[in-house]
């Protein structure tokens, strides 16, 4: 041992496990006891860390040791260390190998840009200082570290920006992600090079020993522990469910190797990374493990490992000089990472503020970066000041890049239109276009039938798009894959399998004027119409068909409400490209399970109170009508004294445009009613709706008498009043609901389009812009 080492030596109470009961001595502190010492430290950290440190309340010395004695430190860095280890190993689980290895071309140009170019000028600037600059001694050892840290890109770190932001489904969104991981696999590599060659000088054959043990060490984890975990999961395949004893294995397993992973030389978490990357993802098993684990560790000891961190933070050992001096590094380093996205981004064809957006997003610093500097400090690399200026430089970053990202950058505005695609605008003998979105196996019969009546003929086939929409569960990156016609990807679910079939059984039906495409969007619900406005978008969807967030029971009540399929249908709304259709699925009230199957007529209705979401649900109807199964009524409501209104008029002349191309048609059938206020048009309405299978009516309507006293009662605003209405299951109803509104423009958000009589010697398509796919 050297002479010159120093050693911190503190004592324990041999009492200091006993019970402090406050009825048993009066005298004693409670904080005396290690145990209560330790839960007060953790209630108190977890609340905030860096409070109690010594840059702020921990100046007070004596309140200091009071709260985090010498002694302590020792258990609390422990936990602290548990935490960091599971997370690292959680968001491992997270993680999709595949993206790491096959990131896609333009995310592979950016990620080792990002990486090589910010490391060499980042070194280079720090060379430069020290020979122009006076450094401090301890800030010259550590200034070409602190360098190399401006090239780190932790994917976790981005991708909870991602998700926080909820941009994670975006173009911009999934390019960052994906060249956030390949970056940080390029990192991975080189952390762990430099670690097996730091004891170069120790002994000749060190580094080839170390070398060696851990290529071994990668090895077991790949070629013998994933197959005896692969194996283990057999079983949860078939059953679906996960046990105990499988979560307690792999939480062990998970400790061992970070055991191993100190022994071989490395940072105790490159085996639980490793280790998490190799386990199956999502659901069952990497849903499950997730879900078991994260509590705990999302909301106790990984919040416990940020405010130790806080702890040690000291800003008062900060000299100005080294302020400087790093402030240049830092803002050098970031203004490099900016150039270093850019310019790849550029050739890569992102269009230029994306590109300058992508640059930002890739900025920002997190866990990774703190892991980093803690290993550092506890190395000697980094100093008291040095380290307490690399924390405040990461939260910094942060406070800066946030709100610059959310300031700039818009999600909805790639789907902005100047043109409209709708049913209405559309020619007669076009390609009807449907994306069509199922959440689960009961939203098929519906959406079957709703296919069947909109009548595919070869002179105007149906190009129908499938997405099935799925909760992300057990991963980090939300995906949207295209189901290949030979096989069903891995990550598809037995639900899921049963849906796309479906599909390829409605298009095996109709070869000559039918083709379907299925995707599968598996991402949150939150952000999850991004995927739907997007594929609409690239697919020149005519309309998309959304499910209802409200399951009917057999016995016609509510059996269960999804309020996240709801947001996600009122954002859909808002930001889709083309029509959108909400189908209320009232199918298992009455039975009705295909046209096909023993029916000789499907009765429809639409009803007509005017404007342009109205003659979007007329101008489906009229296709409809085409089917020689399907018989269209269309109701009228007339307000009583409203004769001569030039709105009226306008309404009429539509109507009778498909009157007229319907002259001799048996099976289009029109009405008028005239009613004076809402309760008489709520009377006629339960009159007449039992007697049909599917109802079509509009979802925005102008301010009339019509309505007034209906919409105080509004449960679903995104249904407008009568669709409202019609839905709710206080009203006596086994038909089916579409619910249908045409695109709005974007220079006025509340008011929708003035509708036009249908032209069918032109074609209108919704795609001001198309993004390309860049990877």
């Amino acid at each position: 041992m050297a002479e010159n080492a120093t050693h911190d030596l503190f004592c324990h109470a041999i009492n200091s496990l006993n019970d402090f009961a406050i009825w048993r001595n009066f005298t004693a502190k409670i904080v005396d006891g290690s145990p209560a010492l330790f839960m007060f430290q953790m209630t108190i950290i977890s609340l905030a860390g860096m409070i109690f440190g010594p840059s702020l309340l921990g100046q007070n010395k004596k309140l200091l040791d009071t709260m985090f004695p010498i002694r302590s430190l020792a258990t609390l860095w422990t936990v602290a260390s548990f935490g960091n280890l599971f997370y690292t190993f959680l968001i491992a689980v997270k993680a999709d190998p595949a993206m790491m290895l096959k990131p896609g071309r333009a995310a592979m140009y950016i990620g080792s840009s990002m990486f090589c170019i910010a490391l060499f000028l980042s070194l280079a600037v720090s060379f430069l200082l020290k020979t122009i600059v006076t450094v401090e001694a301890n800030l010259n050892k550590s200034i070409v570290f602190i360098a190399a840290s401006q090239s780190f890109t932790g994917f976790p770190v981005v991708a909870a920006f991602l998700t926080e932001l909820k941009i994670q489904n975006t173009d911009v969104g999934r390019l960052a992600f994906a060249s956030a991981v390949f970056a940080d696999l390029i990192d991975i590599v080189v952390a762990a090079i430099s670690l097996t060659l730091g004891d170069v000088v120790s002994h000749p054959l060190a580094p080839v020993r170390a070398v060696l043990s851990n290529i071994a060490f990668v090895i077991v984890i790949v070629f013998i522990i994933k197959p005896m975990v692969m194996w283990m999961m057999g079983p949860i395949k078939e059953m679906k469910l996960v046990g105990e004893k499988c979560i307690f294995i792999t939480t062990v397993v998970t400790l061992l190797l970070a055991f191993v992973s100190e022994i071989v030389g490395q940072h105790y978490v490159l085996g639980p990374l490793i280790f998490g990357l190799v386990l199956p993802i999502g659901p069952p098993f990497g849903a499950t493990l997730v879900s078991k684990l994260s509590t705990l560790v999302c909301g106790l000891l990984y919040p416990a490992y940020l405010a130790v961190t806080g702890l040690q933070t000291n800003i008062f050992k900060v000299d100005f000089q080294s302020a400087i001096i790093v402030g240049i590094v830092m803002v050098s380093g970031i203004i490099i990472k900016l150039g270093a996205v850019i310019l790849p981004a550029l050739h890569s064809q992102v269009p230029v503020r994306d590109a300058f957006l992508l640059a930002i997003i890739l900025n920002i610093k997190g866990i990774v970066e703190i892991n980093v500097y803690n290993f550092w400090k506890d190395n000697k690399i980094l100093h008291d000041g040095d380290y307490a200026l690399c924390v405040v430089s990461v939260i910094l970053t942060n406070v800066v890049v946030a709100p610059l990202v959310k300031l700039l950058y818009n999600p909805s505005r790639q789907y902005n239109t100047l043109k409209r695609s709708t049913i209405q605008h559309s020619r007669r003998d076009s390609e009807f276009r449907m994306l069509v979105c199922i959440h689960n196996r009961e939203n098929v019969p519906a959406i079957i039938n709703l296919l069947e009546i909109s009548h595919a003929t070869e002179e105007s086939p149906i190009a129908v798009i499938g997405l099935v929409l799925v909760k992300i569960e057990g991963r980090a990156a939300p995906i949207l894959i295209e189901n290949s016609r030979k096989r069903v990807p891995e990550t598809e679910s037995s639900s899921t399998t049963s849906i796309l079939n479906a599909l390829r059984n409605y298009e095996q039906n109709h070869r000559n004027s039918s083709t379907v495409q299925s995707f599968t969007s598996i991402t949150h619900f939150e952000t999850m119409h991004d995927d739907i406005c997007r594929l609409a978008m690239n697919k020149r969807a005519t309309i998309v068909i959304m499910p209802f967030h409200k399951k009917w029971a057999i016995d016609g009540s509510i059996e269960s409400t999804n309020r996240s399929i709801q947001q996600m249908n009122r954002n859909v709304l808002k930001n889709a490209p083309c029509s959108v259709g909400i189908l209320i699925d009232r199918g298992i009230l009455n039975g009705s399970l295909s046209v096909l199957n023993g029916r000789l007529l499907f009765n429809v209705a639409v009803l007509f109170f005017g404007g342009p979401d109205d003659a979007e649900s007329l101008a489906y109807g009229a296709r409809m009508v085409r089917h020689g199964c399907v018989k269209i009524t269309v109701v009228n409501f007339l307000l009583f004294g409203n004769a001569n209104s030039k709105e009226r008029k306008r309404d009429s002349d539509l109507i009778n445009e498909y009157r007229q191309g319907n002259l001799g048609n048996q099976q289009f059938l029109y009405f008028e009613e005239v009613v004076r206020d809402g309760v008489e048009l709520a009377g006629c309405l339960a009159k007449m709706v039992g007697c049909f299978d599917l109802v079509l009516v509009g979802k925005y309507h102008q301010k009339s008498p019509l309505f007034r006293g209906l919409e105080e009662w509004s449960e679903c605003p995104e249904l407008g009043v009568i669709g409202d209405m019609l839905a709710s299951p206080d009203f006596e109803c086994t038909a089916s609901v579409l619910v249908v509104q045409q695109p709005r423009m974007r220079v006025n958000e509340t008011e929708p389009l003035i509708h036009e009589a249908p032209d069918y010697n032109r074609v209108c398509l919704s795609m001001e812009r198309r993004n390309q796919r860049i990877f």
